[in-house]
C-alpha cells in the first residue's frame, strides 16, 4: 500500500511554510500547547552541527507537497540508555486524517533502525484523547502518571508517560 506522507529533516527553506502552518493550527492545539510561530521557534527544529541530543522531522504530504506535522526526538541519551523523548504535533488542514500516524511510524522506524535507540517515551496530558489514541495505535503502553510534570502556558501540567521499546515495535500498515 503506498504511503501518503514522507519525512525529512527541516531545511531553512521550509521556514515560511512552517510559520504559516503553525499560525493556521494554533486553535487545534489549545489548551495542550502553544505553538510558536516565529523564526526562533522554527530554528529550534533545524539540525545543529555536532549536536546529537535532538532530531526533528517534518512530515510532508506526497502529491501536492504540504507540511502535515512535526516530530521531535529530544534528550537523546546514548550509552547504556539509548532513549529519547518523542514530541509531535499535526498541522491544519491535515489533522485527524491518519497522516501523522504514518509520519510518526516512519520516525519511530528511523529512531529504532537507523539511530539505534531502544526506547521512546511520549508524555501526554490526560485530557488529550487524540494524542493518547495516536500513541496507543502505534503500540505505546502507558507506564505511569507524572503530576505537575511540564510547565505549559506558564502552568505546571500533569502528564501520562507512554513508552515503546524497539523489540515491541511493529510498524502498522499504511
Amino acid at each position: 500500500m503506498p504511503e501518503h506522507v514522507y519525512i525529512r529533516r527541516p531545511r531553512p527553506s521550509d521556514q515560511s511554510a512552517y510559520l504559516a502552518a503553525v499560525r493556521r493550527s494554533r486553535s487545534l492545539h489549545r489548551p495542550w500547547v502553544t505553538l510558536v510561530a516565529s523564526p526562533k521557534g522554527f530554528r529550534y527544529h533545524l539540525p545543529e552541527r555536532g549536536k546529537s541530543s535532538k532530531a526533528s522531522f517534518f512530515v510532508f504530504l506526497r502529491g501536492p507537497e504540504d507540511l502535515v506535522g512535526v516530530v521531535d526526538l529530544s534528550e537523546i541519551v546514548r550509552g547504556c540508555f539509548q532513549s529519547a523523548y518523542l514530541g509531535y504535533f499535526a498541522l491544519e488542514p491535515h489533522a485527524g486524517r491518519g497522516l501523522m500516524r504514518e509520519g510518526l511510524a516512519q520516525v519511530i522506524d528511523h529512531a529504532f533502525r537507523d539511530l539505534g535507540l531502544h526506547r521512546l517515551e511520549a508524555n501526554i496530558q490526560p485530557g488529550n484523547d487524540a494524542s493518547r489514541r495516536l500513541v496507543r495505535a502505534l503500540g505505546f503502553r502507558q507506564e505511569g502518571y507524572s503530576p505537575r510534570y511540564l510547565k505549559i502556558n506558564r502552568r505546571w501540567k500533569d502528564h501520562e508517560r507512554w513508552a515503546i521499546l524497539s523489540e515491541e515495535w511493529k510498524r502498522p500498515r499504511a
